[in-house]
């Protein structure tokens, strides 16, 4: 007769205020077979992307289906091809997009997108990196081609983020002045303003007012690198005009409506979207770059030049809490990340 564990996980896709839209399940405790390694969690973030699977769909499954990415815990099994680490090794990860996730006690990952998790972290802390740290290292160094050592290069660049003050954003404008980049951040709120001088930015601009007039007032006519992390379709038209020649462009949310690439053209822009989930969903032949990346954020974090954007923690990971942190995500005003704990 198999394990048990317990797990929180849906049926069909429904609002937060339904009481079905989250529920515990117990299921049966998974094996780790080839470079898989199973997880004893103990600590998860939650994400926009969490909320997105949960709400946008039409299918009703037999099975619940687990989300969660984020997870911090400690190696209890392993498979037989897995090198990367042992029984009893603390790790984190951002998990994958088309496997069970880790609202559970247990999860099965590939070892080659996990790391050790940060030494000088606890848990807590350690769980509100992964996702949105992956996410932030590939658009900036991957997509949008920023060498993060050529720091003579980089101090003559400048980047605008869009939403500097979220999950994602608070790590990209750390990592790009990091880098050597001049970083503007955009958020509305006075809070999130000083979250994001705090977090990287050197300067900020208010994304609810026109960008175009804010970044032209601080005395820049055109930026280098664009980082769009909040609303692809409401920002288009500034993006095109702030974007110098030869600039890049990448971004992690979706359009709604044609976007006109066209615009981009005779400035010769790159535009780049940024998934992290790629790697893991087609099993692509730099997976294990996501091992090497978790790597040096955990290096990072324990040398101080990262800071975790850990900022309001619940202890207990069941679908009750499960649907606070849900609701305040939806309600559009958190910032940093939301973690819960055993």
């Amino acid at each position: 007769m198999s394990e048990k564990m317990n797990a929180v996980g849906f049926y069909q896709h429904l609002t937060i205020d339904d009481p079905k839209s989250l529920v515990d399940v117990t299921l049966a405790r998974p094996t780790p077979s080839g470079h898989d390694i199973l997880v004893q969690v103990s600590a998860i973030s939650v994400n926009p992307v969490d909320i997105a699977t949960r709400k946008n769909g039409e299918d009703v499954t037999k099975k619940p289906r687990i989300l969660g990415f984020d997870a911090v815990g400690t190696v209890v099994k392993i498979g037989p091809d897995v090198s990367l680490f042992n029984i009893g090794d603390r790790v984190y990860y951002a998990g994958s997009f088309n496997r069970p996730g880790s609202y559970s006690d247990f999860e099965l990952v590939d070892e080659r997108i996990v790391a050790l998790a940060p030494d000088k972290l606890d848990d807590a802390h350690a769980a509100a990196m992964p996702l949105t740290s992956l996410t932030a290292w590939e658009a900036l160094f991957e997509q949008l081609g920023i060498d993060p050592k050529d720091h003579d290069l980089n101090h003559e660049k400048t980047i605008l983020v869009i939403n500097g003050a979220g999950g994602v954003g608070s790590i990209a404008t750390q990592l790009a002045h990091y880098a050597g980049l001049h970083v503007i951040a955009s958020a509305s709120r006075p809070e999130t303003k000083e979250w994001a001088l705090q977090h990287g930015a050197n300067e900020v601009v208010d994304h609810h007012r026109d960008l175009i007039n804010e970044v032209h007032n601080l005395g820049y006519q055109n930026v280098d690198y664009i980082l769009e992390l909040n609303n692809l379709d409401n920002h288009w038209d500034e993006m095109v005009e702030l974007i110098a020649p030869n600039g890049k462009i990448s971004s992690i949310t979706s359009n709604q409506k044609p976007l006109n690439l066209t615009a981009l053209k005779r400035k010769r822009v790159t535009f780049a979207w940024e998934w992290m989930f790629t790697k893991a969903f087609y099993q692509t032949d730099d997976l294990s770059s996501q091992h090497e990346i978790l790597q040096r954020i955990a290096a990072l974090l324990d040398s101080g030049i990262l800071r975790s954007t850990l900022n309001q923690k619940i202890s207990g990971i069941n679908a009750t809490n499960l649907k606070k942190a849900h609701t305040m995500i939806e309600e559009g005003h958190t910032i940093g990340k939301i973690v819960l704990t055993k």
